[in-house]
This record gives structure tokens, sequence and C-alpha cells, in this order.
């Protein structure tokens, strides 16, 4: 039996921040062996348009089976997959480009929302029974989180795959620029990225 292709996505850094644990978690987990999976990783830039078109690109070009996109969400202490996306951007900050975008749909002819098509209450329960917190978000906010989950599920309207996003807290390394925001550790976040894999599968 072959194994399965997913390709799984994280940011880089941005407003102004060192580190984004959705880089470092993708970089970590490009590095592990997941039974049944062939892994692919792509790390994105934190601009509206340009993350959407490259990540829909790698989409294409590798046909994944699967695909998790993975950012950053400081204020949050659990892993959270995302149930649903927006048809909004409306940016508290700038993108990395400079693009502060404000009261702005995303697709003039898309629906208000997406839902994720990956098993996300499996996923929450699956995280934490293996001692991760890991809660259901409603709300993965107007920035490019949501912009490249939106972009994605209307792009993959129709197809045979699973596909979401899931934000992550902020890593602990980032405690000193992020002053009483909770953290979790990398190793934390790997068993909770693993597990989300593979309940998909």
């Amino acid at each position: 039996m072959s194994n399965t292709r997913v390709l799984i996505s994280g940011f880089e850094p941005f407003g102004g921040a060192t580190l984004n644990p959705s880089q470092l978690l993708v970089e970590k987990l490009a590095e592990e062996k997941l039974p049944g999976v062939d892994l692919s990783t792509v790390i994105l830039p934190v601009e509206f348009d340009r993350a959407a078109e490259i990540l829909i690109s790698k989409i294409k070009n590798l046909s994944p089976k699967v695909v998790i996109s993975f950012g950053q969400a400081e204020g949050r202490s659990a892993f959270t997959p995302e149930k649903i996306a927006i048809n909004l951007d409306d940016a508290r900050i700038a993108d990395n480009s400079g693009d502060a975008r404000k009261q702005k749909r995303i697709l003039e002819d898309g629906a208000d929302g997406y839902f994720s098509t990956l098993p996300v209450e499996k996923i929450v329960s699956e995280i934490n029974e293996q001692g991760v917190p890991s809660s259901l978000s409603l709300s993965a906010g107007s920035f490019v989180c949501n912009h490249i989950f939106y972009r994605m599920q209307h792009a993959l309207l129709g197809q045979d795959i699973k596909s979401g996003f899931i934000h992550l807290p902020l890593v602990s390394e980032q405690s000193e620029e992020f002053p009483n925001q909770p953290t979790m550790s990398l190793d934390q976040m790997l068993v909770g990225a693993k597990t989300a894999i593979l309940s998909t599968l």
C-alpha cells in the first residue's frame, strides 16, 4: 500500500517578531518519518496574495491527499484546528509587503465561508489524548492565515483532498518577545502536529 502524500505549510516571522512557531514546527516535521506518510513542506511569506498563490501552486504540483497549514496565534494556549474560513481580509497590522487590508472580500464570487475538510473534532480529541492541549476554533481571524485557508478551500472545492488550517500558540523561545502570553514547547507542538497528520489518514 502506497504512502499518503501530505503537504504541510508554515509561515515566516511577521509583525517584527524574530520567530514563527509554524516555521519551526514545519522544519522539524520535515526531519521526521511518519508511518504511511509521504511528507512535503513549504514555508510561506506573510503576504496575502503571494502566500495563497504559492500554496495553491504547490498543491497543484504535488497532488496531495491531505493539506494542513499551520500559523501563529499569540494569546492562544492550545493547538486550535480551525472550523471555518471567512471571505474577509481585515488586517490589524500590515503584512510583510506592507499591505494593510481593511474590510475587503477575498473573492468577490466566493462563498461567505468555507468549512475545513479535515476531521477537526477527531484531531482535537486525539491531540488531547496525547496530553497536548487542543480545542476547536471557530475563528481563523481575518489576516493572512485566514486568507490562505479561505483561498485553499475555494480552490479545492469538489476535490478529494482533505485540507484545513491549525493555529499554534507562541513557542517557548518567544516568551521574551511576547511577555505574559501563553507559550508551548516545540516538542509538544511536534507531538500535536504528528497526531493531527496521522488523524487524517
